[in-house]
């Protein structure tokens, strides 16, 4: 399982949807100038993994992650990583029939947060039993 692509919209720097991507299964680069959003893509799939220490990304509160805290009439934050699952020995344990797995996370401002999972509603901690079976 890899990340085959991240689709950031609203979060951080990124005012409207960005498609980051296709990434190479070994090697990827991230270049650009001084503050073009680099950190913002790393940033962005540490939160769809389910970072919980938000110093890290550095914010101080998950409302700080939309863009412009919402002030510029962007009022939500969504990140979405597809994963390209095609290699079935190093699939997350009962997502081996799917080709692809795609992790979307949201929050809007006043704090509403939900994960999706396959365009499901899930769990954050669904989300986190499947990294874990990857050992993520």
């Amino acid at each position: 399982m890899y990340i085959e692509e991240v689709i950031i919209d609203g979060f951080k720097s990124y005012s409207t949807r960005v498609t980051v991507g296709p990434f190479d299964r070994q090697f990827n680069a991230i270049t650009g100038l001084n503050g073009s959003g680099k950190s913002n893509i790393l940033d962005s799939i540490c939160f769809v993994l389910g970072i919980s220490n938000l110093t890290q990304v550095r914010v101080g509160n998950l409302s700080e992650l939309v863009y412009k805290q919402g002030q510029a009439g962007v009022t939500k934050a969504s990140v979405t990583v597809v994963f390209n699952n095609e290699d079935k020995q190093a699939s997350p344990v009962g997502y081996e029939m799917h080709d692809k797995i795609i992790i979307t996370r949201q929050i809007v401002i006043g704090g509403r947060n939900r994960y999706l999972l396959n365009s499901h509603n899930v769990q954050q901690n669904q989300i986190q039993n499947l990294f874990h079976s990857v050992s993520l």
